[in-house]
């Protein structure tokens, strides 16, 4: 934690950070007007989130992020860029899910490079599992969209089979298919180490069914 992102905790916190507790949310009363509200969970040092913010000013963004100096440096960038559409919270992500989002309430999830945890033993560790995937769908409208992207070939195949067997949600580009790499996704500092290493980055895109 830098002095920069501590000050930012404490003096920007409290207009941008969301509370862990409470009743589901009501983004039209958090944001000011209605409009499609994007979920990213794990959003590390927050630079793509903040890059995404600016560059689509006609959505809502809410980031989850349980380590501190990265949200911490995500309030100094909001400040910065002056990004009204966009607050955050510092906390377990399933926990906000199920306490603070409303079933059928997000246009689009978005899970960019998470932790691969890469040894076999740990891969009980893993983000992306199947009670999850499921409570990542309940939160996501008919026809929102679900964004993972990972630059592990090994956890990119478990994504694709724990989405794949999710009744409520279908492949956008076809059974078994991975999704081209979108435009507008920002590259993460994840994303630009993983290419330096010679990793192929998998992008997974699926809907509401």
């Amino acid at each position: 934690m830098t002095p920069g992102q501590q000050r930012a905790l404490e003096m920007l916190g409290p207009r941008w950070l969301l509370d862990n507790e409470g009743e589901t949310l009501d983004f039209a009363r958090v944001f000011g007007r209605t409009a499609p509200v994007t979920l990213e969970i794990g959003f590390g040092n927050g630079e793509s989130l903040a890059t995404q913010a600016r560059q689509c000013p006609e959505r809502d963004f809410i980031g989850v992020e349980i380590h501190r100096p990265g949200v911490g440096h995500l309030l100094q960038l909001i400040d910065r860029l002056r990004l009204d559409n966009l607050r955050l919270f510092n906390a377990d992500a399933a926990e906000i899910l199920e306490k603070r989002i409303a079933p059928a309430s997000l246009a689009a999830i978005q899970v960019f490079f998470p932790d691969p945890w890469p040894k076999k033993r740990h891969h009980k560790r893993r983000l992306i599992q199947p009670a999850f995937i499921a409570l990542l769908a309940s939160r996501l409208a008919p026809g929102g969209r679900l964004h993972l992207a990972t630059d592990w070939l090994d956890y990119a195949e478990h994504m694709l089979d724990v989405l794949e067997m999710e009744p409520a949600l279908s492949n956008q580009y076809g059974p078994r298919a991975w999704a081209p790499r979108p435009l507008n996704r920002p590259l993460t500092k994840f994303e630009q180490r993983g290419q330096r290493l010679g990793h192929t980055v998998c992008d997974l895109v699926f809907r509401r069914l």
